[in-house]
């Protein structure tokens, strides 16, 4: 089976790791150590930013 391509950027993911704070796990972890809770936190923080630029324009 084949994997589903990211939507989100790795230089975007990795910018709104660092503002919440879980950067360093993911840098020293990977992303599979990062928790639930944390990865929704960063899927919250994506849309509002897609929501920002999206109503700005």
């Amino acid at each position: 089976m084949s994997r589903r391509r990211s939507v989100m950027s790795d230089a975007l993911k990795a910018e709104i790791a660092r503002e919440l704070g879980v950067y360093e796990t993911v840098s020293h972890e990977g992303w599979g150590s990062v928790s639930s809770r944390d990865c929704g936190n960063i899927v919250k923080k994506a849309i509002e930013m897609a929501e920002r630029n999206f109503n700005g324009k």
